[in-house]
């Protein structure tokens, strides 16, 4: 199989939160549209320096994760931010990668937004079991 990316709308959640608030309109809202790598092996939501600058997701903490070469980094984790896929969506918190380093889809959102990878067409998808609503596992 080969590598799988979708096509992700990232929105920043404190935005959504003002907007409800009257405090900004619904215009001021940061979001964009972003090609996203889907990583099983990545746990969170992991974004690079532009998309957080664009964005404009506030630091939270600095979390140490192993990156894909094995070597242990420091890491901005930000946030929240609001991911959305077809007619799902979840809000987590994502680490950010230096520079412009592609950013990737992992494990924790994918599993909050009920959807699977397709084996055969390559392909993100809504869950086929649940395909008009978002369906976790309590146990």
């Amino acid at each position: 199989m080969g590598f799988v990316y979708a096509d992700i709308e990232l929105v920043n959640a404190e935005d959504l939160g003002l907007a409800r608030k009257f405090i900004i309109g619904e215009e001021e809202i940061k979001r964009m549209a972003v090609k996203m790598l889907v990583d099983t092996g990545a746990y969170n939501l992991c974004i690079n320096e532009t998309i957080q600058a664009q964005l404009d997701l506030p630091f939270l903490e600095k979390r140490k994760g192993i990156s894909a070469n094995g070597h242990i980094e420091e890491f901005n984790i930000v946030g929240p931010v609001q991911v959305l896929f077809k007619n799902r969506k979840t809000i987590c918190y994502a680490m950010v990668l230096s520079g412009d380093n592609e950013p990737l889809l992992g494990a924790i959102p994918l599993k909050d937004m009920d959807v699977l990878i397709h084996p055969l067409r390559e392909e993100l998808i809504v869950n086929p079991d649940h395909p008009y609503y978002a369906q976790m596992k309590l146990k």
